[in-house]
């Protein structure tokens, strides 16, 4: 299995859309988040980042959309590369217009406005006219049908699944080349989880458009994509092919709760004391 270090500089950069390489995140000037992180996502692949909560997942993902700012966060070291040209230092704004954004933790709408307002807000940045914005509207209603049913409610009182997708329709108003997707399972119903992740396989291989998929739902990022990488604590402790991590017999007993082929109990993980083999 390579390193991070060595999957985020294998791929030429005509293959690798987004390539992040060895940075360092600090809030408020003295807290260390994410200590070397490297990772890379081809063009049009699905590429999960997994950990459990407070890993680093959403400070990873916020990094690359230059959203830390907000929160007194900022890259201390390394790069970020959006189609080979570094973009960390850019507004959130100009990123977007450079084909990536983040779908937001939480489902966050805009709870006074209509569905449809809310999907139309994502076209802001665009400067392609009426008819074109028009025309996206419709592809994003055929992928979420129940948007159109719901389209003149408003959005605060939709369920969490409809936010969810809209959430993930606004995005692609902005023709996206990537989204990087934050825990989109969170709060749903499993069959709601199905719909979202068969939705994004859909966008992924009839658009094109390649996600950064940050999940504590490991065994459903597994299921759809294609390579995975585990952090730990503000590090990456492993990384590699999706189907090969869900049969890493550490990942299965310390992500999936399986253990020797079977699932275990509570009680069981509440007595467990063997440490993690890449922590050892």
């Amino acid at each position: 299995m390579s390193s991070a270090a060595t999957a985020a500089t294998a791929a030429s950069p005509e293959q690798t859309i987004l390539s992040v390489n060895n940075i360092e995140v600090i809030y408020s000037h003295v807290i260390l988040v994410l200590k070397g992180v490297s990772l890379s996502v081809p063009k049009g692949g699905i590429v999960a980042l997994l950990g459990a909560n407070g890993a680093g997942k959403t400070t990873t993902l916020k990094a690359i959309s230059n959203l830390l700012h907000a929160e007194r966060g900022e890259v201390t070291k390394g790069s970020i590369l959006l189609g080979g040209e570094e973009v960390h230092r850019l507004t959130p704004n100009a990123l977007v217009q450079r084909g990536c954004i983040q779908v937001m933790e939480g489902r966050r709408c805009f709870g006074h406005l209509t569905v449809e307002e809310n999907l139309m807000t994502g076209a802001f940045t665009r400067r392609d006219g009426r008819a074109a914005v028009a025309q996206d509207l419709e592809k994003v209603y055929s992928y979420f049908p129940r948007l159109k049913e719901r389209r003149e409610a408003q959005a605060g009182y939709t369920s969490g699944g409809e936010q969810q997708m809209c959430a993930i329709g606004r995005a692609l108003m902005s023709r996206p080349k990537m989204i990087l997707l934050d825990e989109p399972s969170m709060g749903l119903a499993p069959q709601i989880v199905e719909e979202i992740f068969g939705i994004v396989k859909d966008l992924n291989e009839r658009e094109g458009v390649s996600f950064l998929l940050a999940e504590q739902n490991t065994n459903m990022a597994l299921r759809y994509a294609r390579y995975g990488y585990i952090l730990e604590n503000g590090r990456v402790v492993m990384d590699g092919e999706a189907k090969a991590l869900a049969e890493n017999e550490d990942v299965k007993e310390f992500y999936l709760g399986v253990s020797e082929g079977r699932r275990k109990s509570f009680r069981e993980g509440k007595h467990y004391r063997r440490r993690k083999r890449w922590l050892a």
